[in-house]
């Protein structure tokens, strides 16, 4: 509870963070590529892994001043040209990404989903021809020659010529493998720059000159079905991110001015309108209820497992699900303005931020590929200069160390993980910001908190009243529920509650002003007064007037002073309690056993009670009656002496001290756009339990995506050293790269289901909405 509940700051302040990823003090935020927002961006057909990635920025990038001017959202098959580029026309912008065998048009989100739907159907289509030619080629070949035949074309038959209509069956196959791959191989050429379409290319090209015809097809098809499946399983990941939108109805039933009601587009529906949710339905737009009473299932937002009871004067929110009762809502938001769209665009926005392990495996690709084309020339033609070997022999090998190498399964597996992390994580009600923070909540070593709707529930009550000298406690209630009238903070209303139990007529005091971190100032009956914790009574000099028995009690207890008096002295006192979460003990606990060494409270609370709070669940070290630029200075001497520094806090009023933080963490985020918008993390509730399934959930992906890399890698270098003996085969070299794309996507996809798996547990009352209006102040 802070020292002074009423200092409320509603500015906003931004969330910077440091820009090197090597010795900064910030290195989680640091290489992540800008927002796609914040210049021209462009659908790009043909974008689907960092491969194109790679490409893209070797053409366009030295046309725009450079590749850091550009950002890239591959799932999307997005590319931005940055406000910071230089001047370039769409069109030449266009042009430019053509000559790399892709093509790009200015941005449209509703026409996206087309585009990327056409692209995965045209390369279906050249991918099932290819398959179908093969298949014709192969079958025909068994009729002619039969099963034994068969297997000689397994082992390298080297028979008489093959029959003109095989050979046209496996080169239409050929055709339709490499048809969407050559121009990005022969641009590939042109710049001497290497690439996997490339290596592929030329393996097939060396199997035709070689006269194995069969082999070359079936490297073609099997490297247009390992691209397939790549397109796929990225549209797969970004499906996920678009079901969360289809949570939301397509239509709400208005109630028109004359009474009557009518079913009409969500998106047509203006703040303003009513509609009707009847029991079971789900909530089609942000909004009031103005009458009714239910209870309503928020999971698809927050993760509640709980249904939330509703009535007049409550929030709702899109996509949510009304359990029993008929409600009546005022629409708050357009269709398209709603805190799940906002969740929806956030988390389909967030793979431009890109992990550092995936810029690590694209870069690793970047390296690779030509030193495994140089590594195929020396095996084609060092054993026979050397070593006297055939050439044809050796020239085979080389090709199939071609097709071994390719380093699809690597760089595709990344950004599929992360994006399946984001949006497993976006459904648990956890909306992660980026990929670089899908990685970092696993690495925290250290985790700062503030205390009321953090640790405890954040809805206090008035404990005791002690009036001095010749007060009554109606005096003393009457007093301060004046000068807290107008305020929703929380310890506001909990002393308005009080006034209304006790039957006190409340009447707003004059002149009140907030002073920051210490308290309330006005005038009533003609004199000053004031309200604020035992420090401001301190700074006004009526420190000594407060009884220390009093103070030690209340302290003691783990509750909050509030002084009350005027311009000639203290009249009394409140204590203010606010019940500690029934998990919050546990919830360190884990966090303690998950590796965070240091668990920080920061308040603004006295030192006593936030040392009684802190003692009672078990967190390390205390920081009490701090401003908010006190709390900043914490935060930078975490930052200096832990590795990993998280700060959970509401988003806007401790937005200073989260921004020097690694990454930040707002709780209860339903409600309040500024929560949403100013963290790395939003906890969609202010159940502190996701804290600890966070950093699990994150750990998780960090375990797939190297178990990725390493099935990866591991294969790779396998086949590369049979290669080099002369032991492989163009067989097992295809099985080996379809089969680890096949593993590694598979794999990066079980993170969709890891909502399903462990959700957090439900906690405590909901003040994501208190926070929407400024209800928490900057000294809790």
């Amino acid at each position: 509870m802070p020292s002074d509940p009423h200092s409320h700051d509603h500015s906003q302040t931004g969330h910077t963070h440091g820009e090197s990823c090597c010795g900064s003090d910030k290195p989680v935020n640091t290489s992540l590529a800008p927002a796609p927002s914040s210049g021209r961006s462009f659908q790009v057909s043909g974008l689907d892994c960092a491969e194109e990635v790679s490409i893209l920025h070797k053409v366009v990038g030295p046309k725009v001043g450079g590749a850091e001017h550009l950002a890239f959202d591959v799932i999307n098959g997005r590319m931005t040209v940055l406000d910071s580029a230089k001047t370039i026309s769409d069109s030449y912008v266009a042009e430019l990404v053509a000559s790399t065998g892709m093509t790009a048009k200015p941005w449209d989100a509703e026409s996206a989903s087309v585009d990327q739907a056409e692209h995965l159907a045209r390369q279906r289509l050249f991918t099932f021809l290819s398959g179908g030619f093969w298949a014709a080629g192969f079958i025909w070949h068994v009729v002619e020659t039969g099963l034994g035949g068969a297997v000689g074309l397994f082992s390298g038959h080297g028979e008489a010529p093959m029959p003109l209509i095989e050979v046209a069956f496996f080169a239409i196959a050929i055709l339709c493998g490499v048809w969407l791959v050559a121009p990005k191989a022969w641009s590939s050429a042109r710049r001497f720059s290497p690439d996997m379409n490339l290596l592929m290319v030329v393996a097939v090209a060396g199997a035709i000159g070689l006269g194995e015809f069969f082999e070359a097809a079936t490297v073609a098809f099997f490297f247009s079905l390992s691209l397939f499946l790549e397109s796929w399983s990225v549209g797969r990941a970004r499906n996920a991110v678009s079901a969360l939108l289809d949570l939301a109805p397509p239509t709400a039933r208005v109630i028109r001015d004359d009474g009557t009601e009518l079913d009409m587009s969500a998106a047509e529906v203006v703040v303003g309108d009513r509609f009707i949710v009847r029991g079971g339905d789900r909530i089609p737009l942000d909004g009031e209820v103005t009458s009714g009473m239910g209870a309503v299932d928020q999971a698809p937002i927050t993760g509640e497992s709980a249904l939330v009871p509703k009535e007049t004067g409550d929030d709702v929110y899109a996509g949510t699900i009304n359990g029993e009762g008929t409600l009546t809502v005022r629409a708050t938001k357009l269709a398209s303005d709603t805190v799940l769209a906002k969740i929806t665009r956030m988390v389909g926005d967030a793979h431009a931020r890109r992990a550092p392990v995936e810029q690590w495996a694209t870069k690793f690709a970047r390296i690779y590929t030509p030193i495994v084309m140089v590594l195929a020339i020396a095996i084609a033609v060092l054993p026979p200069l050397i070593a006297g070997g055939a050439w044809d022999y050796w020239f085979y090998n080389a090709l199939v160390l071609l097709v071994i190498a390719c380093p699809c399964a690597l760089v595709i597996s990344t950004p599929v993980s992360i994006v399946a992390a984001l949006a497993a994580s976006a459904r648990a009600g956890v909306l992660i910001k980026g990929g670089a923070y899908v990685e970092a909540p696993g690495r925290t070593t250290a985790l700062a908190m503030d205390k009321t709707g953090t640790i405890t529930m954040g809805e206090p009550e008035v404990a005791s009243v002690h009036p001095l000298g010749t007060a009554t406690v109606k005096d003393l209630i009457e007093m301060a529920a004046g000068l807290e009238a107008r305020s929703s903070h929380p310890l506001a209303r909990a002393i308005l509650a009080r006034a209304e139990v006790d039957g006190v007529t409340v009447s707003a005091a004059e002149d009140t002003r907030t002073v920051p971190g210490r308290g309330l100032e006005g005038r009533a009956a003609g004199r000053s007064i004031w309200l604020g914790s035992d420090r401001f009574a301190e700074e006004k000099g009526f420190g000594s007037s407060i009884p220390k028995d009093i103070r030690d009690r209340i302290e003691g207890a783990g509750s909050t002073l509030v002084a009350v008096g005027d311009e000639k002295g203290v009249i009394g006192l409140l204590e203010l309690r606010d019940r500690i979460r029934p998990d919050a003990k546990g919830i360190v606990a884990q966090l303690h056993a998950q590796g965070v060494k240091t668990i920080v409270m920061l308040t603004g609370d006295n030192e006593r009670t936030a040392r009684a709070v802190a003692a009672e669940v078990g967190i390390d070290e205390v920081r009490a009656e701090l401003l908010p630029e006190d709390k900043v200075k914490a935060i930078e001497e975490l930052v200096e002496t832990h590795g990993m520094v998280a700060m959970i806090g509401d988003g806007v009023n401790d937005a200073p001290a989260m921004a020097r933080a690694h990454y930040a963490i707002a709780m209860g985020a339903v409600g309040s756009d500024a929560a949403i918008e100013t963290a790395d993390i939003a906890l969609m509730t202010d159940d502190i339990g996701k804290v600890p399934w966070l950093i699990g959930h994150s750990r998780r992906a960090m375990s797939i995506i190297r178990q990725n890399i390493a099935i990866s890698l591991a294969t790779k270098a396998l086949f590369v050293g049979l290669t080099a003996f002369g032991m492989a085969s163009m067989w097992g070299a295809i099985a080996a790269d379809v089969g680890v794309s096949l593993v590694v996507v598979a794999n990066a996809l079980r993170l969709l289901n890891a909502g399903e798996h462990k959700q957090p547990p439900a906690g405590g009352k909901r003040v994501g909405a208190q926070m929407a209006k400024g209800a928490l102040a900057p000294g809790q």
